[in-house]
């Protein structure tokens, strides 16, 4: 897999779909790394990345508490995250992606753990 941003239209959509769950969360910025991978960040720390993934098409990649990630890899379609799996990142393929509400409720967590504690607050008390 070369290194380059998300371009094919499948791509995009899904890198929209996890932009409006995520933006909604405090103080998270989206970037691009040398990969060409597609990053949503709190303290500029990942809890979420989306990358074309080659033939199989795009995916997203979510960092997950390690029980949580435990329970998704002996689901169907997700699988651990190359490279970075050992640190409870999970992966699916977007075209397996079957519930955005599950989704949602995977990227808060992620989000939660990378976020600081005064962040954290804000969104477990609304």
């Amino acid at each position: 897999m070369g290194h380059h941003p998300i371009t094919s239209k499948e791509g995009l959509a899904l890198v929209d779909q996890v932009r409006k769950l995520a933006m909604r969360l405090p103080e998270v910025s989206e970037q691009v790394d040398a990969f060409g991978h597609t990053s949503f960040r709190v303290s500029d720390k990942p809890f979420v990345m989306l990358g074309e993934g080659g033939e199989e098409g795009p995916s997203l990649s979510i960092k997950t508490l390690p029980i949580t990630q435990e329970h998704l890899l002996q689901r169907r379609h997700f699988y651990k995250t190359p490279y970075i799996g050992h640190h409870g990142w999970v992966s699916i393929l977007g075209k397996n992606v079957a519930d955005w509400q599950e989704i949602e409720s995977y990227l808060l967590e992620g989000y939660l753990r990378s976020a600081p504690k005064r962040l954290a607050k804000l969104v477990q008390t609304t």
